[in-house]
């Protein structure tokens, strides 16, 4: 993902033993990044994933119209089918 040059102009401070230091130094080696640039990396790519399903989804109008119908539905239509699927057998029962 491309991002804008920006000054930078906040510090992160992390304290870790010295077998997490190596590895992030050893992974930094093979993405020929400094730890700094790996960690920001990484840490941008997991805080995305974290938020995006937080932030954001994407419907066509098929599934926004059964979004709002599901939505729209009575509290007791939907109670009835979540006790089914609490109840039923799953596939590592």
């Amino acid at each position: 993902m491309p991002t804008i040059a920006m000054p930078k102009t906040e510090r992160i401070d992390v304290r870790t033993n010295a077998s997490v230091k190596q590895l992030f130094q050893e992974a930094a080696r093979a993405c020929h990044k400094s730890v700094s640039e790996f960690l920001l990396d990484a840490g941008i790519t997991a805080a995305n994933q974290a938020l995006a399903d937080r932030r954001r989804f994407v419907l066509n109008d098929e599934q926004w119209q059964a979004f709002q119908q599901v939505l729209d539905q009575p509290v007791a239509a939907s109670r009835s089918r979540l006790k089914s699927l609490l109840t039923k057998p799953g596939v590592l029962d």
